[in-house]
């Protein structure tokens, strides 16, 4: 455990030269200086240039030089909210592709924006144009969505993990459609 971050807050590297306020590139090298200050510190990120031009007299408490790497950029939404939402109601209107539906609930369950309802017996889901009888129909899943309160009822496909791929396949063909 570093005592020196509990005790004494010190601010982040900065992405610019506390001097030229001039952004620094990647992989440049720059200086950084802690100045103590009352009963902390304070830190600043210097150019090559800025620290040549210092007055020499001010002296830091510590300083070293480093290499500015950016900060990576934060990845990318795998799925964006929204358009799994549209797609899901899109194929739930459409009484489609109960697979693809069930992943979707899925994760838009785990984004906490459906919460699952407890769902009564009795009452099944069967696809338009089925060919299954009574007997073979599960009964639903009900979603209620978060905010807007509305309920969405997705087939209980019970889907087997050998079936996944394909259906996230699917899903990410049919996204495609939708964004263009």
């Amino acid at each position: 455990m570093n005592p020196l971050a509990n005790e004494w807050p010190i601010k982040h590297r900065a992405d610019a030269c506390a001097v030229t306020n001039r952004a620094f590139s990647d992989g440049e090298q720059f200086y950084t200086l802690l100045f103590r200050e009352g009963t902390g510190f304070r830190r600043e990120d210097m150019s090559e240039e800025a620290w040549a031009a210092r007055n020499e007299n001010i002296r830091p408490f510590s300083f070293w030089k480093t290499r500015y790497e950016p900060p990576a950029a934060a990845p990318p939404e795998p799925l964006a909210k929204e358009s799994a939402e549209e797609l899901l109601r899109r194929l739930l209107a459409g009484n489609r592709q109960p697979n693809a539906c069930y992943v979707l609930a899925a994760m838009l369950e785990r984004k906490r924006i459906l919460k699952p309802i407890k769902a009564e017996r009795g009452a099944g889901f069967q696809l338009a144009g089925s060919t299954s009888s009574a007997s073979d129909v599960l009964p639903p899943l009900i979603y209620e969505h978060v905010k807007s309160g509305d309920v969405l009822i997705v087939p209980d496909v019970e889907l087997r993990l050998d079936e996944l791929d394909s259906v996230q396949q699917e899903i990410a063909t049919l996204l495609n459609t939708v964004e263009e």
